[in-house]
């Protein structure tokens, strides 16, 4: 229960305490400056506690955003200020000077609420004030004010505000105009049910699993089904993310849920994919690998670029600019947004093919459609770079360097080989990578392929010996991600032997999975995984010569098992980490407002 203060003397006709209630306030009153400080001290301290002023006019949902966001450790808005827990000592404090000031006099908790906001600032407590838009929040000092005030409260409909704003006001042209529109009413119909975030986001992955299990079918009823059911599970993937911002429930463990389960669906659907080609005689694991291997690597080209340039000083750059220029234009806009191909496109598209097409044809254009997209986003930040005056700081290095991966093998190398050689880091990962794909491409399960992975390990450690704050230096994630999750394609793929790829498809999405995770925790600022981690599933360097030994030294239906053994160990130790992790009290408060595509 969240206790709020009223304080001034109540106005009559008011619906103030009523619209309090509504929110889940105990609503108490303080017609004295010193009963604030008296009933302050009596809310239990694990509680949330908001002052308003009794005069307050507005909507309700103005009251909802600025007093029960559950993302910000105090909110405000004109005539009120709330405050969870870790900021309630800065209340009380700022409370206390403020009936010591005033010696108690009722006149003091005129525009109280006003004062302690300005104190938490001057405190040093960050204050979150939402954007209220057209949504009236007012404290009249007089009749003829307080009449304005219901007026313009009265003239504009709460409820359609709230429903709009429930919608991400940037998304891709598929969500934005074919999902959009109706699913919000789902978000508000959910909500009146008492339903939560976190039910949506898992009924929306419980469908997607079924839609892969359809697929598996290999049959076109079960195609046609499976198309269906993952139209509807993006659905629900957008329902949840309104759900949270049309009532505020916003959690950690909602966001993570939200963002691993998004990769989950879409993976455990190119697995259908495959298992239902298979039934139909055609082997499409290598595309489905292959795809999933493709959207890893734009991901972590997004993430990385971003880490790279969240918080770089003189942040300028021509191609910056001209691409402002091009969002004034309109159609230019969706255009650009449709192209990288975003998920609401991309599902679209792979589930219109289901239904119609084949496995085979389906991949084939996703691989196409996607290979356009990262060529596109990845040119387009190349030049934004090369062309870009910008001074990264130590943090941007150090999360480069924690999407890297690096492992025992590298970090060990590392200290002998500062100070010795330069090499650019980008150029350094990149002849790591096409080094041991190019390799295993040539002689597959042979000892060449195992020295060309130790020269990777070795440039590797090249790459990552100086900070990673040169202009292109975001680029050496990536090339660490293909260069790994190539190799294991390439080598199951040459061990001919039915299971080798689904192995290795298990394998790469169980890295991939650790991935994401680091890029999670790093928005968070919670850092890297722990070392521990990292160390014992031995960094991207010692996987792929790990992997690179196996298959020279197992026959081919060795090196399938050996390949599921090593899938399910990451597994099971990534996920328990950060499962621990992410529902332990230290979880940072990610509340992502979209994916990248």
């Amino acid at each position: 229960m969240s206790t709020a203060i009223l304080t001034g003397q109540p106005v009559p006709g008011s619906s103030l305490e009523g619209d309090l209630r509504s929110l889940g306030f105990d609503v108490r009153l303080a017609g004295e400056a010193g009963d604030a400080e008296t009933l302050l001290a009596a809310v239990p301290a694990d509680q949330r506690v908001a002052v308003v002023d009794a005069r307050f006019v507005g909507h309700l949902h103005a009251l909802r955003l600025g007093l029960t966001d559950p993302r910000f450790a105090a909110s405000a808005l004109p005539g009120a200020v709330s405050v969870q827990p870790e900021a309630r000592r800065a209340l009380t404090r700022a409370v206390a000077r403020e009936s010591s000031a005033s010696g108690g006099l009722a006149v003091a908790t005129d525009n109280l609420a006003e004062r302690l906001t300005a104190a938490l600032d001057a405190d040093g407590v960050a204050v979150y004030r939402p954007e209220l838009g057209t949504l009236v929040a007012a404290v009249p000092t007089d009749p003829q004010e307080r009449n304005e005030a219901r007026q313009a409260v009265s003239a504009v409909d709460d409820e359609a505000v709230r429903l709009r704003s429930a919608v991400k006001a940037r998304d891709g042209f598929f969500t934005t105009y074919c999902i959009s529109p109706y699913s919000r009413y789902i978000a508000r119909w959910c909500a009146r049910r008492g339903l939560t975030p976190n039910q949506v986001t898992t009924a929306s992955l419980l469908t997607a699993l079924i839609a892969a299990g359809c697929a598996a079918t290999g049959t076109r009823a079960g195609f046609v089904a499976a198309g269906l059911l993952l139209l509807f599970s993006f659905v629900l993937d957008c329902t949840d993310g309104q759900l949270a911002r049309y009532s505020l429930q916003y959690s950690t463990l909602g966001a993570w849920l939200d963002a691993t389960f998004d990769r989950a669906k879409e993976y455990a659907y190119y697995a259908g994919l495959a298992l239902g080609a298979a039934r139909g005689g055609d082997d499409v694991w290598a595309l489905a690998l292959g795809a999933m291997i493709l959207q890893t690597c734009r991901h972590v080209v997004d993430f990385s670029f971003n880490e790279a340039n969240h918080d770089a000083t003189a942040n300028t750059s021509p191609t910056a600019a001209l691409s402002d220029k091009l969002d004034s234009v309109g159609w230019t806009v969706w255009v650009r947004r449709m192209i990288v191909l975003p998920i609401g496109e991309r599902w679209a598209m792979i589930a219109v093919l289901t239904a119609l097409t084949t496995p085979r044809i389906t991949f084939y254009a996703l691989l196409v459609g996607c290979a356009f997209a990262a060529t596109y986003t990845t040119a387009g930040r190349v030049l934004r770079s090369l062309t870009r005056k910008a001074r990264r700081t130590d943090r941007a290095a150090q999360a480069l360097a924690d999407l890297a991966d690096s492992g025992p093998l590298v970090e060990l190398l590392v200290r002998f080989a500062r100070g010795t050689v330069r090499i650019a880091a980008p150029v350094s990962a990149a002849l790591g990578g096409v080094l041991v794909v190019t390799s295993a491409l040539l002689w597959g399960a042979g000892w060449q392929t195992v020295l060309c992975a130790v020269g990777y390990v070795l440039l590797s450690a090249l790459a990552v010996v100086r900070p990673l704050k040169g202009a292109l230096d975001w680029l050496v994630p990536p090339f660490f991600r293909a260069a790994e999750y190539l190799t294991v394609l390439v080598l199951a793929a040459k061990a001919d032997v039915n299971g080798a790829l689904p192995a290795a498809f298990g394998l790469v999405a169980a890295v991939a999975y650790h991935h994401y995770d680091t890029v999670y925790r790093i928005r968070g600022n919670a850092g890297a995984p722990p070392h521990w981690l990292v160390r014992a599933i031995g960094g991207h360097e010692g996987r792929t010569l790990l992997v690179t030994v196996l298959a020279a030294l197992l026959t081919a239906a060795q090196f399938k098992v050996a390949l599921t053994a090593l899938a399910v160990a990451v597994a099971l130790l990534v996920l328990a980490e950060s499962i621990r992790f992410w529902v332990s009290s230290g979880a940072p408060a990610v509340h992502d407002e979209g994916e990248p595509a």
